[in-house]
């Protein structure tokens, strides 16, 4: 399938601003990267400015995770005959290939974004509490937790946070927290997940 200039356009600048910063990255770099002459004002043909660009990176990313998510609840019922478990670690595993997914976007997130308070918001709103959610209402539809009362949304803030934060080491100190391997790692979400069905909720005081 042909990639449109449109697109080579929003995908090569995420990358640059991604290496480069927001700030660092000019409209000509971005044009050379997208195979258009530097300087040329190819990009204004699709774009009325960078934060144009940024913005629809951004909008495409958000579009994408829907979908993902979409797909992935519609899909679950396939899985439910497999051991709790196996289907915790697949649902980690997904977590992480997310993150990897979104490597680009979490880099200009949190260097340039803070300029952005607008973009900041759609991503908060269009991706992160949309993976949350997710996150809520799988765990909420497996039968083993069906009959329960848990407050989902928080156990989901504690699982997805996890992920996040294991991935996010990774990726700014350059090894996951306690060397523990990837591996491992999920294993021991998927334990946490599977102490779910033994937990007996206290009397609120």
């Amino acid at each position: 399938m042909t990639t449109s200039t449109r697109d080579r356009i929003v995908a090569e600048s995420l990358r640059l601003f991604a290496d480069r910063g927001y700030a660092a990255t000019s409209v000509a770099e971005i044009e050379a990267a997208a195979g258009l002459s530097p300087g040329a004002g190819g990009l204004y043909r699709h774009f009325r400015s960078k934060e144009e660009v940024l913005a629809s990176a951004i909008r495409e990313h958000i579009e994408r995770t829907r979908k993902q998510i979409s797909d992935v609840l519609d899909e679950s019922t396939a899985y439910e005959e497999r051991p709790l478990e196996i289907r915790l670690r697949m649902t980690c595993h997904a977590g992480l290939a997310k993150m990897r997914e979104e490597q680009d976007l979490i880099r200009v997130l949190f260097r340039d974004l803070d300029q952005f308070p607008h973009l900041v918001a759609e991503m908060r709103e269009g991706i992160v509490n949309p993976l949350y959610d997710g996150i809520s209402t799988w765990l909420s539809s497996q039968p083993e937790f069906q009959d329960s009362d848990e407050d989902w949304p928080a156990i989901a803030s504690i699982l997805g946070g996890a992920v996040v934060n294991y991935w996010l080491a990774n990726e700014s100190m350059y090894e996951p927290p306690q060397r523990i391997v990837e591996k491992r790692f999920v294993e021991g979400w998927a334990r946490l997940g599977l102490g779910l069905m033994h937990l007996e909720r206290s009397p609120t005081t």
